[in-house]
């Protein structure tokens, strides 16, 4: 998609506070017409809780949340979006027809149900009772339900948390479609993998507050060098010492390293290391940035 640059939702200096302890940290950013922004973070972080803002389920300490430029707690701005949260439930007994029906009627123009059904990739099973679904059924039920109202704007929270790799990948076939149609989509989510392949922009919150706003590439740019994987004598913190090295972490009997050099790192570690072995080299990617920024053991 091309975002139009038009802020469809926004928070304007945010800061929720919960007794002593802060869930969001003087928090600006906007949510463009026509993108797919993924929140990043550990948990914590203060994603859910910028979502919520947002969708007036609760209210800043200080600082604004605005929706379509208004109040998010007004029926005339909450008639445009759509929401998919972890805390989503529906009673088990209705079909998924009725389901749907239901949640169509709350909305002055709501999408077809044939359209509703396509969406969200529910042929076959519109007459099965939610009680009776999988997991990942359930999660498309509540997926096609969120865009009922036709929303300009989706709220995904998590969506495929659970997941196996299979079943998320054809829901991001799910995403892409709605997002064809024009729409815009702000997706929290713990899969890193998951935000490359979908969003235009990524904003990564550690500790309430915002440490990165860019693209997928631009977040990557921000770790120069690229990924070593081996198997070494050496120890982490001798690694540490040696020249352009940027970080180093064990994966079992394997080592790690981010190195600004790749070529003269190897050429070092085979000088100091005559047993090394299993070496492997790549680009850095999406993973790697996020470590970087919030650190290894947050990650």
């Amino acid at each position: 998609m091309n975002p139009s640059g038009v802020s469809v939702a926004a928070l304007n200096h945010a800061v929720k506070q919960y007794g002593k302890a802060f869930a969001l940290r003087d928090v600006s950013f906007d949510v463009r017409r026509g993108e797919v922004l993924s929140l990043l973070g550990p948990n914590g972080a203060g994603k859910t809780t910028s979502v919520k803002l947002m969708l007036g389920l609760c209210s800043p300490t200080s600082g604004t949340a605005t929706l379509f430029g208004g109040d998010p707690r007004r029926a005339v701005n909450r008639r445009r979006i759509g929401a998919m949260l972890q805390v989503g439930k529906v009673p088990e007994t209705l079909r998924v027809r009725e389901h749907i029906d239901q949640f169509r009627s709350y909305y002055p123009a709501p999408l077809s149900e044939a359209e509703v059904v396509e969406l969200g990739g529910l042929s076959g099973i519109e007459d099965k009772k939610f009680g009776e679904l999988s997991g990942g059924q359930r999660q498309r039920v509540l997926f096609a339900l969120a865009l009922c109202g036709d929303p300009e704007l989706l709220f995904l929270d998590e969506p495929t948390l659970g997941f196996d790799v299979e079943v998320r990948r054809a829901f991001w076939k799910q995403i892409r479609a709605y997002v064809s149609r024009g729409r815009t989509v702000l997706l929290t989510t713990h899969y890193l993998e998951e935000a490359d392949a979908l969003a235009d922009r990524i904003i990564v919150i550690d500790k309430g507050s915002i440490v990165a706003d860019g693209t997928p590439s631009e977040i990557k740019g921000r770790v120069s060098g690229r990924r070593i994987r081996c198997v070494t004598s050496l120890t982490v913190n001798e690694i540490q010492q040696m020249a352009g090295v940027s970080s180093v972490s064990s994966e079992g009997e394997r080592i790690q390293i981010i190195a600004s050099s790749a070529e003269s790192f190897v050429r070092e570690l085979l000088l100091r290391d005559s047993t090394l072995s299993d070496l492997e080299v790549t680009s850095v990617g999406l993973e790697d940035a996020f470590m970087s920024l919030i650190g290894e053991e947050a990650a």
